[in-house]
């Protein structure tokens, strides 16, 4: 099977299961909020927040085995895959017993960082923390598996996995919200489906997997453990960096204005990261492609393909974009009330960074895939300090803004940056043209959105369910319609074109 048919059938399955999960977390996150309130919503999400902070424990060894693993794998080099992977299998222990360690200590001061917690009692939300942290600690000891279904370019399978934990656990926490609203209930049945999974992940991979179970296992050599000590610890700067500009958002509303404000930003980033999955999904699914095509083509198919990739997410993250901002929080007013609304200066904030980020995701998937870490490794740690600085200043003078205003800046530094890396070590090209598509497309977005807002202040007067899909579908048309007919004798367009109506005439000759 080719980088395409992979891609394509990961991306497929990817849908899929971001559907299914969509369905069913929209209805759980509004049974959550009428069963259990605003307060324990705000306090659910800080949980996720604070988890995924610990998880820079790993400290970037998964992205550097992963990258590692693309050479051997390509070659079906399986003892040296053996090696990658019992390496890869210490390390996720120790980082396993390091998140442990931090998790717990964290714990006795909860109670600074979570500001206003309404009548919930402290024990209770020291309980429940640690609940959410046995699951994040057990998920290192089954995780390391699924990186070499992903360097074959089978990632369909850990989403298929995924998709039916999260199904059935989800369904499980509906029923127990419905029948007895507690909050412990709604985690102990998430860790106990969870802990299932990971069992039966693990007897399943080991069974596609056999020579993983193997004791015969050759050391890797002094010169290829030292790349991947090197390639971690440019990563390392890379996660501290990213976690200090994405990740402390929530902990700063949380500890600057309040935890239900941190449930209401939760509404919103659950329906951009519920739509922007289907999304995410295209540009991820083709991260294991691209390690593979930088390993067997030459350079001029890789400049190509990159600005395929570039173009297509310019185009997507706009559309996706606009649409957010414009139809955002009608959707908020209409699912969880009007007191649940964040003001539109928030909105405009929130999605010019998520424009952006789309920018970034390319560039930094694309640096992922060809093992470029160390150019920019100072870079993420620049980022992160802007964006506290910058933010924790503004929230005291201007709210929640300023959060959102640090988070654009210290974003953009990569935006400008990262160009310049990547058109040197991976193309040897200078970034000029990547910097004139940009101003480019950024107009273009710009003219669009202008035109869509007059539009809808002129089409919907009020927030109804018919006016809301009439917009939806005036804004579906109008955009892409637009952009294709700017951009439609472009070198990237033409090429995906000749792709998309290539495999429609392959399946209408079968």
């Amino acid at each position: 099977m080719g980088r395409v048919k992979y891609a394509a059938k990961n991306i497929t399955f990817g849908w899929i299961g971001n559907i299914t999960t969509l369905v069913l977390g929209a209805l759980m996150r509004q049974i959550f909020i009428d069963h259990l309130g605003d307060v324990l919503t705000g306090i659910n999400d800080y949980y996720t927040n604070i988890l995924t902070v610990l998880s820079l424990a790993e400290l970037g060894i998964g992205t550097a085995f992963n990258y590692s693993l693309y050479g051997p794998v390509a070659r079906n080099d399986i003892e040296k895959v053996k090696s990658y992977m019992l390496l890869y299998k210490k390390a996720y222990r120790s980082i396993a017993c390091v998140i442990a360690v931090i998790g717990t200590a964290i714990a006795p001061f909860l109670k600074f960082l979570i500001n206003e917690p309404g009548n919930i009692p402290w024990r209770d939300i020291t309980v429940c923390y640690f609940i959410v942290l046995f699951n994040t600690v057990s998920s290192y000891f089954v995780a390391y598996k699924y990186s070499l279904v992903n360097a074959q370019q089978k990632n369909y399978i850990q989403t298929n996995i995924i998709t039916i934990t999260k199904a059935v656990t989800m369904l499980l926490q509906i029923v127990g919200l419905l029948l007895i609203p507690s909050f412990y209930l709604f985690l102990v049945t998430a860790m106990v489906i969870e802990l299932a999974q990971k069992i039966l992940v693990s007897m399943y991979l080991d069974r596609m997997y056999p020579y993983l179970k193997e004791k015969k296992v050759e050391k890797l050599s002094k010169e290829e453990v030292g790349q991947i000590v090197g390639q971690t610890k440019a990563l390392v700067f890379h996660k501290v960096g990213d976690m200090a500009r994405l990740q402390t958002d929530t902990l700063i509303i949380g500890a600057f204005i309040d935890v239900t404000t941190v449930g209401f930003v939760g509404n919103y980033n659950y329906v951009i990261s519920s739509v922007s999955n289907f999304v995410n999904i295209i540009f991820n699914s083709v991260l294991s492609s691209f390690g593979n095509l930088i390993a067997t083509e030459k350079k001029e198919k890789q400049y190509l393909m990159f600005r395929v990739y570039r173009f297509i997410a310019c185009w997507i993250y706009g559309f996706s974009a606009i649409g957010f901002y414009l139809m955002l929080t009608p959707l908020i007013m209409l699912w969880f009330g009007e007191e649940r609304v964040l003001p539109d200066l928030i909105i405009g904030c929130i999605m010019i960074d998520y424009y952006f980020k789309g920018e970034r995701i390319v560039l930094s998937n694309y640096k992922t895939a060809a093992g470029v870490f160390e150019q920019d490794k100072y870079l993420a740690l620049i980022q992160g300090a802007v964006n506290l600085v910058i933010s924790i200043v503004l929230v005291q003078k201007i709210g929640l803004a300023g959060i959102y205003i640090g988070t654009i800046v210290s974003g953009l530094i990569a935006n400008i940056t990262k160009p310049f890396i990547i058109y040197k070590v991976c193309f040897g090209k200078t970034a000029a043209v990547y910097f004139r598509d940009s101003i480019k497309y950024a107009a273009v977005n710009a003219g669009i959105v202008l035109l869509l807002v007059l539009l809808k202040s002129v089409i919907m007067t009020s927030v109804t369910v018919p006016l809301f899909i009439a917009m939806v579908l005036i804004i579906t048309a109008v955009y892409n319609g637009l952009f294709a007919a700017v951009f439609g004798r472009c070198e990237e367009f033409r090429y995906m074109w000749r792709l998309v109506a290539g495999r429609l005439q392959r399946k209408g000759d079968a």
